[in-house]
C-alpha cells in the first residue's frame, strides 16, 4: 500500500463551491451556454476587428538609454555638430583590387556623395573624403568603406530611409561593387527574419499542439476548444495593445512572444479547465454542477495562475527601455485575453459538450481521483527518501546550471543572423578585413567651454595610447600609438563648429571584440583638463547595460516579492512561498545554465546552425527571467491549489500532495509539453536571439514540469510536513480576512 494510502481518509467529493462571482458566472454557463458562446463569438469578431491595425503600428526599438551620457551626445553631435551616430556603413570593393586607383577613387567620392545627398542621410564621410585615413581602408587596400548617419528614431531609420538606400548602394558599377552594413542595416534583417520566422513557426505549432492535444483528451471537439481559446487569446491580446500603442512605443518583437505565448496559455488555461470538468463528472456530479464546480475552484486557479504570469511581465515596467516595457505590455494583455477565453467561454462550451466530455480515462484511471496514478507514485516513492531524492535533483540541476557562472555580456552584433544575411555579409568584410571599426567610433565632446588646442592635443595624446584605439582626430591633429602623426586633416571642419569642438577615437576590432565595456570605460575615465562625455555606438550598449544593471535589484525584488505574496494569498503560509521560490531559482538556473552553454559558448551551434558570440546581450536573458519565473509560478499554483484543497479536507500533509499531484500533474505534464513545444518552434528561427529564447523557454518548462514538480516538489513537502502552513498568527488572521479559500 502506498504512502499516501495509508494515510488518507476514504475519498469523498469535494464539497459544493461557496457562493461567489466565478460560481455565479459557472451557473450562468451551465444554464445558458448557447447565449454565452455567441456572445464570446461576436466579441471575437469585434476583437479581430480592432486587433487588425495593431501589427502595422509596432515599431523597430534600439538598445539604447534614454537621458543616458551616449544619448546626450547623440543629440549634441545633431544640433551642434549636423551629424550623429554612424549608423549605416557601405563597403565599397574595387573590382581592380586597389582603392587609391584612379578610377576606383573617382567612383568612391561619387559614391559617397550619392549617400550624402541620399532622402533621409543627415551626413556622410569615407576614405576618399577624409584624407585617406587608414582606418576606411582595408589591410589588403581593396576595400574602404563610407560611413552615414541617418538621424531619428530606429523605426523611421529603419522603415523610411534604409530600404530604398540599400536599393541604391547595393550594386555593381564595374569599377567598384558595394554592400550595406552597420548597425541599423543588422538590426533591420533580424527584424524582417525574426517576423518570416514567426510566421513559419506558427504554422507548425498549430497543428502540432492538436496533434499533442487528441491523445491527451481524446476527444476532436476538445482538442479544438483549447486552440479556439488561444486564437481568441491572440485576437484578444492584440486587441488590448491597439490602445497602448496609440499612446507609445511597442516593439515588434514583443508580437513573436505575445502570440506564442497566447496560444501556449490559452492551451494550459482550457486544460486545466477540462481536467477539472472530468474530474467533477467522475465524481457523479450532474453536468450544471460540474460546470459551476470548475468555473468557480479551476476558474479561480487560472485567474490566481494568470496573475503570477501577468505580475512577473508587468515589473519591466520598471525599467525605462521601450524595448523592454512593450514585453510588459504584451504579458499582461495575454493573460487578460487567456484568462476570458478560458473562464467565460470554455464553460459555456463544457456545458454543451456534457457527458461527451467525460472519458474513460477517468473511470479507468479513477486512479486519478483517489491518488492511485503514476503521478501519485512517483510523489510517494520520493516522500518515501526524501534527502535521497531531494539531494539527488538539486546535484543534477546544480551541473545543468552550473554553465551559468561563466556567463559573460557583451554588445549585439551581426553574428545573430544567418550567415547568408546581406547586412552580417557586409559587416564580417569589416571584421576581417579592416584592422579598426571605424562604424563604431567613440565621440568625445568637451563640456563647459571650448578648450584650448594644448588641451585638445593632451587629452587626444592619451586616447590614443589607450590599448584598443586605433587613431584618434580632432580639430589639431591625428594621434595614433600616444603621439602625433599627422596635422590638423582638410576635413578639421568636422571636428570644429567654431564655438564647439570634439574628438573622434576609432577603436580597434579586436578590443571590440573582447572587450567593449572596458574599452568605453577607459576612454571615460582617459586624463583631461576637461570635462567631457562620450558617446558612438559602443557607448550606447554600455549605458543600456548599465541601466539594466542600475535597475536589476529593483527587479528581483519585484518579480520575487509578487510570486510570493500571490501565493501567501493562495495558501495563507510563509514557508511555501519561500519554497516556491527556491525551486523556480533553480529552474532559472538551469535555463542561465543553457543559454551560456548551449549560445554564448557554441554548445548547440552545430544543431541549430548559429555562430556562438561569445557573449551575450543582456536584454534576452533578463526577459526571459520574467517569462520563464512568471511560467514556473504557473505549475506552482495549478499544484498547490489541489494540494491545498486536499490538505484542508484532510488535514494530512503526505496525503494531500499525493493526491494534488496525482490530480494536477497529467495537466502540467501534458501542459507543459505543449508550452515547450510552442517555444521550441522558435529554435527553428534563423536569428540567434530568437532560438536562445525558444530553446531556453523550452527548457525550463521541461524542467519545471518534470524533475522539479514531480519530484522535488512532494520531497520538501514531506520533509517540512505541517510546518509547510506555517505562518506567524498575525499573517494568519490577515490570510483569513483577504486571502483565497476553496
Amino acid at each position: 500500500m502506498s504512502l499516501s494510502q495509508r494515510l488518507r481518509p476514504s475519498p469523498a467529493p469535494p464539497p459544493a463551491p461557496a457562493a461567489g462571482p466565478l460560481a455565479r458566472l459557472g451557473r450562468l454557463c451551465a444554464r445558458r451556454p448557447r447565449t454565452v458562446l455567441l456572445c464570446g463569438l461576436l466579441l471575437f469578431a469585434a476583437l479581430a476587428a480592432a486587433a487588425a491595425p495593431t501589427a502595422s503600428m509596432l515599431v523597430l526599438s534600439r538598445f539604447e538609454a534614454p537621458g543616458s551620457e551616449s544619448d546626450r551626445v547623440a543629440a549634441a553631435l545633431t544640433e551642434d555638430f549636423g551629424t550623429g551616430r554612424t549608423n549605416i556603413a557601405v563597403v565599397v570593393t574595387a573590382s581592380g583590387g586597389d582603392v587609391d586607383a584612379p578610377e576606383a577613387a573617382a567612383a568612391g567620392e561619387r559614391l559617397t556623395a550619392q549617400a550624402a545627398a541620399h532622402d533621409g542621410i543627415l551626413d556622410a564621410s569615407s576614405y576618399w573624403t577624409r584624407d585617406r585615413a587608414p582606418t576606411l581602408r582595408s589591410q589588403d587596400g581593396a576595400q574602404a568603406l563610407i560611413l552615414a548617419s541617418a538621424p531619428g528614431d530606429a523605426d523611421r531609420v529603419r522603415r523610411e530611409v534604409l530600404p530604398g538606400f540599400l536599393e541604391e548602394f547595393t550594386r555593381d558599377t564595374g569599377v567598384v561593387t558595394s554592400q550595406v552594413g552597420g548597425g541599423e542595416a543588422v538590426f533591420l534583417d533580424a527584424s524582417t527574419q525574426a517576423a518570416s520566422d514567426f510566421v513559419r513557426a506558427e504554422a507548425v505549432i498549430f497543428p502540432a499542439v492538436f496533434l499533442l492535444l487528441l491523445p491527451v483528451l481524446r476527444n476532436a471537439a476538445l482538442a479544438a476548444a483549447p486552440l479556439a481559446a488561444g486564437v481568441f487569446t491572440m485576437a484578444g491580446t492584440l486587441a488590448l495593445l491597439l490602445p497602448v500603442a496609440l499612446a507609445t512605443e511597442l516593439s515588434t518583437f514583443a508580437l513573436n512572444i505575445t502570440l506564442v505565448m497566447g496560444l501556449a496559455l490559452g492551451v494550459d488555461y482550457c486544460l486545466f479547465l477540462i481536467y477539472r470538468f472530468r474530474e467533477e463528472l467522475a465524481a457523479g456530479r450532474t453536468v450544471p454542477e460540474a460546470v459551476e464546480t470548475t468555473t468557480a475552484t479551476a476558474g479561480r486557479t487560472v485567474v490566481f495562475s494568470g496573475v503570477t504570469v501577468a505580475a512577473s511581465m508587468a515589473v519591466l515596467l520598471a525599467l525605462p527601455f521601450d524595448f523592454l516595457r512593450s514585453f510588459a505590455y504584451a504579458g499582461i494583455a495575454v493573460v487578460a485575453a487567456g484568462i476570458t477565453a478560458s473562464v467565460v467561454f470554455l464553460p459555456a462550451f463544457l456545458a454543451l459538450m456534457g457527458t461527451r466530455a467525460s472519458h474513460r480515462y477517468w473511470s479507468r484511471g479513477g486512479a486519478a481521483a483517489d491518488g492511485g496514478g503514476f503521478w501519485s507514485r512517483t510523489a510517494d516513492r520520493a516522500m518515501r527518501r526524501p534527502l535521497a531524492t531531494g539531494g539527488a535533483v538539486l546535484l543534477l540541476l546544480a551541473v545543468l546550471a552550473a554553465p551559468a557562472l561563466g556567463l559573460r555580456l557583451g554588445l549585439p552584433d551581426e553574428r545573430a543572423l544567418p550567415e547568408d544575411a546581406p547586412s552580417r555579409q557586409a559587416q564580417e568584410q569589416i571584421s576581417q578585413g579592416f584592422t579598426a571599426e571605424a562604424a563604431d567610433t567613440l565621440h568625445i565632446l568637451p563640456q563647459g567651454g571650448r578648450p584650448g588646442e594644448d588641451e585638445l592635443d593632451a587629452h587626444a595624446d592619451a586616447l590614443s595610447a589607450i590599448d584598443g584605439i586605433a587613431r584618434v582626430e580632432t580639430p589639431t591633429g591625428v594621434f595614433s600609438g600616444g603621439e602625433r602623426v599627422d596635422g590638423a586633416a582638410d576635413h578639421h571642419s568636422r571636428y570644429d563648429t567654431g564655438e564647439d569642438v570634439r574628438i573622434e577615437a576609432v577603436p580597434t576590432a579586436e578590443r571590440l571584440d573582447e572587450d567593449p565595456f572596458g574599452l568605453v570605460q577607459e576612454v571615460r575615465s582617459s586624463p583631461a583638463d576637461y570635462a567631457f562625455e562620450v558617446g558612438g555606438y559602443p557607448a550606447d550598449l554600455v549605458d543600456y547595460r548599465d541601466s539594466l544593471a542600475d535597475r536589476l535589484p529593483l527587479l528581483l525584488g519585484l518579480v520575487l516579492a509578487t510570486g510570493f505574496a500571490v501565493l501567501y494569498l493562495l495558501t495563507g503560509s510563509l514557508l511555501l512561498p519561500a519554497k516556491a521560490t527556491l525551486l523556480n531559482l533553480l529552474t532559472l538556473g538551469v535555463m542561465f545554465g543553457i543559454l551560456v552553454w548551449g549560445f554564448q559558448d557554441g554548445g548547440l551551434a552545430d544543431a541549430l546552425g548559429f555562430t556562438p558570440p561569445g557573449a551575450l546581450e543582456p536584454s534576452f536573458p533578463i526577459l526571459m527571467f520574467c517569462i520563464a519565473y512568471g511560467l514556473s509560478m504557473d505549475y506552482e499554483v495549478f499544484m498547490l491549489a489541489r494540494i491545498k484543497e486536499e490538505y484542508d479536507r484532510t488535514g494530512d500533509t503526505a496525503a494531500a500532495t499525493s493526491v494534488g499531484l496525482q490530480r494536477s500533474g497529467p495537466l502540467i505534464s501534458a501542459a507543459g509539453a505543449i508550452l515547450a513545444l510552442s517555444f521550441a518552434a522558435y529554435t527553428t528561427s534563423e536569428v540567434m536571439w530568437l532560438q536562445m529564447l525558444g530553446a531556453g523557454l523550452a527548457l525550463a518548462v521541461l524542467v519545471d514540469a518534470t524533475l522539479v514538480r514531480a519530484l522535488l516538489l512532494p520531497a520538501s513537502m514531506r520533509l517540512l510536513g505541517r510546518a509547510n502552513w506555517w505562518a506567524p498568527p498575525l499573517l494568519k488572521r490577515l490570510h483569513r480576512r483577504i486571502g483565497v479559500s476553496h
